[in-house]
This record gives C-alpha cells, sequence and structure tokens, in this order.
C-alpha cells in the first residue's frame, strides 16, 4: 500500500446515525498514550470541530455539577482536594483498585458524559462533513452508538507506557495496569474502520492524517 492509512471494514456492529444527522461524527481512539490528542490537533489544523471525551469528563465532575456532589457523597469528602476539586489520583488508585467502585463510578459518569458529548459535536455555522470525537472508552461504552466511522491511533504496547510514564510520572506497574483495563490492542485494531500508525515520525503522521481526512470529505461529503 503508498499508505500507512489502514483502512477496511469495521467488524463491530454499530448504530447508524440518526436520520438528518449533520455533520456524521467520526470516532477516534486508542490506548492511553498511544497520542490521540496529537492526532486530533491534526485534524484541528485542517478544520475538523473535535471534541476530546476527556474533556468532558473532567467538566461534569468540576465544582458544583451534580456529578461531583454524588461522588462527594460516596467517597466521602477526602475525595475533594483543599480547593474543593476532585482528588483525581485519588479516585484513580481507589477504582482501579476495586471493580465494583469502578463500575459504580461508571454508571454515574457515563451517560453524563455521552449528554454533554452530544451537545458540543453539534457546532453551528460548521461546513465540514464531519466532526471528530476523540475517546479512549469510545469501544468500551455506548459511545461507539454515536459515530459512522472508528479510526483508531496504534503504538505497540511498550510504547503506550513508556509515553505514560513520562508523561503523568506514573509507575511502570500502575500504567500497565490501567493498559490492562483497557480494549487490548489487538481487539481494538479488528473494529477499526481506519488506522493511524503514530508511532512512525511526525510527519508520516501528518500524512496520515491528511489523507485520511480526504478520504473522508469525499465518502462523508
Amino acid at each position: 500500500m503508498a499508505s500507512n492509512v489502514n483502512t477496511g471494514s469495521a467488524e463491530q456492529v454499530r448504530q447508524a446515525p440518526v436520520v438528518g444527522q449533520t455533520p456524521a461524527i467520526v470516532g477516534l481512539t486508542g490506548g492511553i498514550g498511544s497520542g490521540k490528542s496529537t492526532v486530533a490537533r491534526m485534524f484541528g489544523k485542517l478544520g475538523v470541530h473535535w471534541v476530546d471525551a476527556d474533556d468532558v469528563a473532567r467538566e461534569v465532575v468540576e465544582p458544583g455539577t451534580p456529578g461531583l456532589v454524588q461522588i462527594a457523597e460516596h467517597f466521602g469528602k477526602d475525595i475533594l482536594t483543599a480547593e474543593g476539586t476532585l482528588d483525581r489520583a485519588q479516585l484513580r488508585q481507589i477504582v482501579f483498585a476495586s471493580p465494583e467502585e469502578r463500575t459504580w463510578l461508571e454508571d454515574l459518569l457515563h451517560p453524563m458524559i455521552r449528554e454533554e458529548l452530544i451537545r458540543q459535536l453539534k457546532p453551528e455555522g460548521y461546513a465540514m462533513p464531519y466532526v471528530l470525537l476523540v475517546s479512549p472508552l469510545l469501544l468500551e461504552t455506548d459511545q461507539h452508538q454515536l459515530v459512522s466511522k472508528v479510526v483508531v491511533v496504534d503504538v505497540p504496547v511498550e510504547t503506550q507506557v513508556e509515553r505514560t510514564m513520562a508523561r503523568d510520572a506514573n509507575e511502570r506497574d500502575q500504567v500497565e495496569r490501567i493498559i490492562a483495563a483497557q480494549m487490548p490492542r489487538e481487539k481494538r485494531l479488528e473494529k477499526a474502520d481506519a488506522v493511524i500508525d503514530n508511532g512512525r515520525p511526525l510527519d508520516d503522521v501528518e500524512r496520515q492524517v491528511r489523507e485520511l481526512h480526504e478520504k473522508f470529505l469525499v465518502d462523508l461529503g
């Protein structure tokens, strides 16, 4: 193939977008440390509107939100910092040590995140035929039902570990636990309509993004 952008049929059955829904929603996902935000910014430079589910996940638990109130009621006031914000590091340790607590938190937040994502993915006065939903849990949650295509940003697992350790100053075992809690790399790739190899030089990744963007303009226009 002349291109490193791998496109094909996704094995996952997704719900069709709502009739009349414009623009189409393309999902961009990948494991932790794969470089989703870097790739999303490349699409952004091409004029594509994108929304990061991680940003929305932070917004729904900001001080004064119903989400943060319920988290504090469930885990206790110690889950808050002195400034009244969510102590994310402590919460992360709790939910990765307890599957039950993780399930409780997901059941609370996922519907809130989905509702806000839908709102933000409908920009006014937008001319492109598609928008981008960037989410690490796109395929693990019902967020995949919102999209018409799935793009996976892929790097080897060891690259994920090294990048995440350097970025977040986390210990290797904690990063490996996070990766283990996510969908396996091979399964994620099986569900992709297109794959961007983010283990290559930056200019090559930019080329892959441009080629995929041009394809989406044709396919979704």
